[in-house]
């Protein structure tokens, strides 16, 4: 059996390694993977792992031997199910494993947000406090969160962990999602339709999938409902943002400010508006990156395929 990962990186380090998986076969990790790596590498394989690296038509047409996949992700958009299908190949995902660590790195991006705290840290570390002979001084407002209301879109498990980070920094949640579960509500959250949280929020966080109905959820007309000077976090998936509009709702000041760990074409474009916006934060794509979440991803997967090899397979996709 020869079983192929197509790109480990970033994925496996400090111990990670896909050499646990040689008692079942002859393993091939490779750092990354061309489209035309991927097709001389899958052409006899009995099983692939694979992060970002796509397989669609050509791909399962060329893999005759294929019979299992595993998404080393949440999201398997890189996977043509379909075709996986129509040729017999199991899909697997890891759904869970990033929940704490996405949540908090969207509340980083919006402390961040509220108070620039590296901006004023290299400000002092230049000398610039020494200089001024002032006991304080900021260089952006200072934005406490109490009191304010954040809309979360998408309320899975993500969003409910960054809802209940909100409630301890003392805000009101506004939920929607396409599957609203009323128990979830109480004093302080409660569900609202996305017209409500665009003209309700102070801040708004993207926690929902990518699908046809939120593409570009982040457009012209919708960002004309919010408040002045919201402040948008999306550490999920960068198609959801039109970001020329964001780019000119920021420069604009109507925006007030954005945090982003995705962008619509990663890495990020050199021409891409956002670069060159005011008040916005980008950091490449590390909401999941802690040790621990990845270590979950890590063994979740492993755990995926020996469930797939034991005739009970877990997390099918397909």
């Amino acid at each position: 059996m020869k079983i192929v990962v197509l790109d480990s990186l970033p994925l496996v380090s400090e111990g990670m390694s896909f050499s646990v998986l040689e008692k079942y076969g002859t393993v091939e990790v490779c750092e990354s993977s061309t489209p035309e790596e991927t097709l001389e590498r899958i052409a006899d394989a009995d099983a692939v792992f694979t992060n970002k690296v796509e397989l669609r038509a050509r791909e399962f047409e060329k893999a005759r031997k294929l019979k299992y996949v595993g998404v080393l992700a949440t999201g398997f958009n890189i996977i043509d199910l379909d075709e996986a299908r129509k040729h017999s190949v199991v899909v697997t995902n890891v759904p869970t494993y990033g929940t704490d660590s996405v949540a908090q790195f969207a509340f980083a991006l919006l402390l961040e947000l509220c108070h620039h705290i590296q901006r004023h840290s290299d400000d002092v570390l230049s000398g610039a406090w020494t200089e001024s002979g002032k006991w304080c001084y900021w260089l952006y407002p200072q934005v406490e969160l109490a009191g304010k209301t954040i809309g979360i879109i998408g309320y899975g498990r993500i969003g409910q962990r960054s809802g209940a980070l909100a409630k301890a920094f003392g805000m009101n949640v506004l939920m929607y999602d396409s599957y609203a579960r009323k128990e979830l509500e109480d004093e302080r959250s409660r569900y609202a339709s996305l017209d409500e949280i665009f003209s309700s929020s102070d801040v708004i966080f993207l926690h929902c999938p990518l699908t046809k109905e939120t593409e570009g959820i982040i457009n012209k007309e919708n960002i004309l409902k919010m408040k002045d000077g919201v402040l948008i976090v999306n550490n999920s998936r960068g198609p959801l943002v039109d970001e020329a509009a964001l780019a000119e709702a920021l420069d604009s000041g109507k925006v007030g400010g954005a945090a982003l760990d995705v962008v619509s074409s990663e890495p990020i474009s050199a021409e891409n508006p956002l670069l060159k916006a005011k008040n916005v934060i980008i950091t490449p794509h590390i909401s999941w990156a802690s040790y621990e979440s990845r270590k979950r991803l890590f063994d979740i997967a492993i755990g995926n395929y020996e469930s797939f090899l034991s005739g009970k397979s877990v997390n099918v996709v397909s």
